[in-house]
């Protein structure tokens, strides 16, 4: 189940900036005539011609391909280095066993979410961290604050990250030579052309799938053997999110951040409460009072579609604001994840405000569509 990028990189079309960086497929993008963005300093793909709502839809019906090489990849190494990793990270490293997934949580003193991340046990005594891309170089900051920097490798900008999604996402992997034969959050080492790819059953769209991180230099050859089917479709971060959004997966920066702690955000069962972490006390207090915030899901009743920031009422009082909305593909109609006060449950019926106009929505608990089997 990785997560999808932080939304804290400012997004736009403008990619004169020498600060924007490229991931080693940039080339391919272009050349298939995906709209770019710039996204968290990337320029990244949002859609490729055949839009968000195509290829949202082959995602939940074949197999969809992303490019997310922008998150960034953090290796530990060291059993001490490991000892204090594992007393920032709010889950349990000890539970991992060597091959298995962690999704887990970076916070700070007062329980605010400085990063979401997956934790992969590589061997005995190392971890592969996968941060997100807006916030790499905090994430790095804040181990480079506790851990030995001899401890501590930054691969982000040599690999590669491909995401391939969907229920017929192992077959895809078969064809260009990878075994699919993993369970779900575990992942393998596994040999491809001359060198090796990092095979990992998770994914943030709610299909089937497999995240292959690899050596920059193998990524456009196993890219173009991915997409050379007609069933199988690259795709963009606009699919990506209206994908993640369906299930109810948190955005960091969005859902998540330093001002939207796990508690409030139903993220408790990534938390390891019989551990000691950084922020344990804090998000111990929240957790014990209640949080005064919870958030929760949104079905829109009435045409609209929800985005960040827009106030939700119940009878004419304010009583929360959208963290993320889209337009649903799969249902045909906007949802949203919203921050709301802790008396609004689920089956209560509040209204979002789009652009002055209040239209009604169910509160629902994601995921919005039903996950498949995994």
């Amino acid at each position: 189940m990785s997560h999808p990028e932080s939304s804290n990189g400012q997004q736009s079309a403008d990619h004169d900036s020498a600060d924007v960086r490229t991931t080693s497929l940039h080339t391919w993008h272009v050349a298939a005539g995906a709209k770019m963005v710039d996204f968290a300093g990337w320029d990244m793909p949002i859609e490729y011609p055949m839009g968000t709502v195509g290829e949202h839809r082959t995602v939940r019906a074949g197999c969809g391909v992303f490019d997310v090489s922008h998150m960034g990849t953090v290796r530990i190494s060291g059993a001490a280095a490991l000892v204090q990793l594992n007393q920032l990270l709010t889950n349990d490293l000890d539970r991992l066993a060597v091959g298995q997934v962690q999704y887990t949580l970076l916070c700070d003193e007062t329980g605010g979410v400085i990063d979401d991340m997956l934790a992969t046990r590589l061997a005995a005594d190392e971890v592969l961290l996968v941060p997100n891309a807006a916030n790499t170089a905090a994430v790095l900051a804040e181990l480079y604050d506790v851990i030995a920097k001899s401890a501590i490798t930054d691969e982000s900008a040599e690999t590669s990250l491909i995401a391939v999604q969907g229920p017929q996402s192992a077959e895809a992997l078969i064809r260009v030579g990878l075994s699919p034969d993993l369970l779900y959050m575990t992942a393998e080492l596994q040999p491809y052309q001359t060198g090796q790819v990092l095979v990992s059953r998770t994914g943030y769209t709610g299909e089937p799938g497999f995240e292959l991180i690899l050596p920059n230099e193998l990524a456009v050859t196993l890219w173009e053997q991915l997409v050379d089917r007609p069933e199988v479709a690259p795709c963009g971060l606009g699919a990506r999110d209206t994908l993640r959004t369906e299930m109810g997966y948190p955005l960091h920066g969005q859902d998540i951040s330093d001002e939207i702690d796990p508690v409030a955000a139903r993220l408790s069962w990534a938390i390891a409460w019989d551990t000691e972490f950084r922020g344990k006390a804090a998000l111990q207090q929240i957790k014990d009072r209640g949080a005064n915030r919870v958030l929760r899901g949104l079905l829109l009743q009435g045409r609209g579609v929800p985005r960040p920031g827009m106030a939700v009422r119940q009878n004419g009082t304010e009583v929360g604001a959208v963290t993320s909305g889209t337009f649903s593909p799969s249902l045909r109609q906007g949802i949203a994840l919203a921050l709301l006060d802790s008396s609004i449950t689920t089956g209560g019926a509040v209204a979002v405000d789009i652009r002055g106009r209040e239209v009604a929505a169910e509160v629902v608990s994601p995921p919005f569509v039903e996950s498949s089997p995994r």
